[in-house]
């Protein structure tokens, strides 16, 4: 049976570079998409978190410092 994937939002070949980037000298497809899907869940929560900060300071604009806390906190 095949195995079902979710639809990333992030191009795989950015994924690829970044993973060569970091020393790997070759990475599958399967990899790719896998780190694909862990940064775009990590990047939802950090996300998530960055907008509830800018709601609490009375902005409807995230900012660079949001998203810096953000990554502190989670």
């Amino acid at each position: 049976m095949a195995k079902v994937s979710k639809m990333v939002e992030i191009p795989l070949a950015t994924v690829d570079r970044l993973m060569r980037k970091a020393g790997a000298k070759r990475v599958s497809e399967d990899a790719a998409r896998a780190m694909a899907e862990v940064i775009e869940e990590r990047a939802l929560v950090i996300a998530a978190s960055a907008i509830k900060l800018a709601e609490h300071a009375g902005r409807r604009t995230v900012r660079d410092v949001d998203i810096r806390l953000a990554t502190k906190r989670s």
